[in-house]
């Protein structure tokens, strides 16, 4: 109810965490919460910065960490993007933040895969892709 505030953003690295773990039917499940967040924030505020910048801190960490992967990326693309155009006020924001960050895990994605290769002329491109 009206206190679920209070978990933004200190819960958004716990449901990361949880939506990371490379089972499709536990990030169907769990995706959509980070829109109930959204909309949480947003209703009381008219922004969801808290959780914006939250998510993308903790997404930089994850993905360094070995986590996340490209299905991952599409589902949560697809889920968001599905949840933020059902309203009308967080449609556009929403569209923003979704593009926002999967720009961002591709980007990881991409560096990560890179880290360990050899073309190191493809590593400086991802890194200067990633900056």
């Amino acid at each position: 109810g009206h206190r679920k505030i209070e978990f933004i953003p200190g819960m958004v690295g716990p449901i990361l965490e949880m939506t990371l773990v490379p089972e499709l039917e536990l990030r169907k499940s769990t995706i959509p919460i980070f829109f109930d967040m959204m909309l949480c924030e947003y209703q009381l505020t008219r922004s969801f910065s808290r959780f914006e910048d939250e998510i993308l801190r903790k997404l930089d960490s994850e993905v360094e960490g070995g986590r996340g992967d490209e299905q991952y990326k599409q589902l949560f693309e697809s889920i968001l993007l599905s949840c933020c155009r059902r309203h009308p006020e967080l449609a556009k924001p929403g569209e923003n933040f979704v593009a926002l960050v999967t720009g961002l895990l591709e980007r990881l994605l991409d560096y990560r895969a890179v880290m360990n290769d050899e073309n190191k002329t493809y590593s400086m491109s991802c890194t200067v892709n990633l900056l």
